[in-house]
């Protein structure tokens, strides 16, 4: 098959990069740890990784200095001789990144080549709940919405945030509740300043004006 000049061809069989051990995380994740993306592609030669974030504001994995990347859930081993290190978790601190076409591309400390950033493609990248910039007033992460109870003005329970909904227009509660026959129901209930009364993250606790037959 003619190539390109310049193209790189790759051996039959040939195997994925090693990862280097300075990246292996082997001890207990942290507990605060939030998937924000994943990683796309390889970006350049030099070994920056293009992460595709889960949300449309990546404010939070630009301002984190370190990421770990974890084996997407259903990667698994092939074979006596696989590298482990395809499953193990990796902690990479990131030296610069910046946002780039809907996308952040980043350069991260030991991740020096292409070959190596593109064996890291598929991976989740997770950060620390404690590396999310503060956001500013009225503002809330839906990683902290979640869980919550919700209430309504007359101390009626509506049930517990089990997650959002984003239509475009604004974000809509899910508020998951037990029915009187035991099902599990849920009440979408649109999280806009019309309905909301106040919301305490710390404490996990949502007010709303909202019925419980509505």
């Amino acid at each position: 098959m003619n190539r390109p000049h310049g193209a790189p061809a790759k051996a039959p069989g040939a195997k994925a990069p090693k990862v280097p051990a300075a990246l292996l995380y082997a001890d207990p994740l942290p507990e605060d740890l939030v998937e924000v993306g994943y990683v796309g592609a390889a970006y350049g030669i030099r070994g920056w990784i293009k992460v595709q974030p889960h949300a449309d504001d990546a404010s939070a994995l630009l301002h984190a200095r370190r990421w770990w990347l974890l084996a997407p859930p259903q990667a698994g081993l092939v074979g006596a001789g696989a590298d482990a290190s395809r499953a193990q978790p990796l902690c990479v601190k990131i030296a610069q990144s910046r946002e780039h076409s809907g996308t952040v591309v980043a350069q991260a400390t030991g991740v020096a080549d292409r070959n190596l950033a593109e064996a890291l493609k598929g991976r989740r990248v997770w950060i620390r709940r404690g590396d999310f910039p503060a956001p500013d007033e009225d503002e809330f992460y839906w990683v902290d919405l979640i869980g919550c109870s919700v209430s309504n003005e007359q101390g009626e329970l509506l049930g517990e945030v089990s997650g959002l909904i984003d239509n475009g227009a604004h974000q809509i509660l899910q508020v998951a509740f037990v029915q009187p026959d035991g099902k599990t129901g849920e009440r979408l209930i649109p999280f806009v300043d019309a309905f909301l009364r106040t919301v305490d993250t710390a404490g996990k606790r949502i007010v709303v004006d909202w019925g419980l037959d509505y």
